[in-house]
């Protein structure tokens, strides 16, 4: 993917839920939920302060991380389905 967020967005690449639940229930996709948790394919810059300084984003590329359910712009990058999001619509790292 050749994508690069500007200033403080992020591209996120959604991670879907399992299909089968521990009993052996098969999930439906018009029953699944929205994905909430997703990889960081790429980062921006970061985000300006008042003065023209550069704040630092505190994710990386690589990071498994939860989003806002409806959080993001849904774009189609090389067939993938993908997020771009500003950084305060994530809400923490898994680690």
């Amino acid at each position: 993917m050749n994508v690069k967020p500007l200033g403080d967005r992020v591209l996120v690449q959604p991670i879907e839920a399992e299909e089968v639940k521990k009993g052996g229930i098969i999930i439906p996709d018009t029953a699944k939920e929205k994905p909430q948790e997703g990889k960081i394919v790429a980062v921006g810059a970061g985000k300006r302060d008042d003065n023209g300084k550069l704040i630092p984003m505190d994710v990386n590329k690589g990071d498994r991380v939860l989003f806002s359910k409806y959080g993001g712009t849904e774009i189609k990058i090389d067939g993938k389905e993908c997020l771009i999001m500003e950084e305060n619509q994530i809400l923490g790292i898994i680690e």
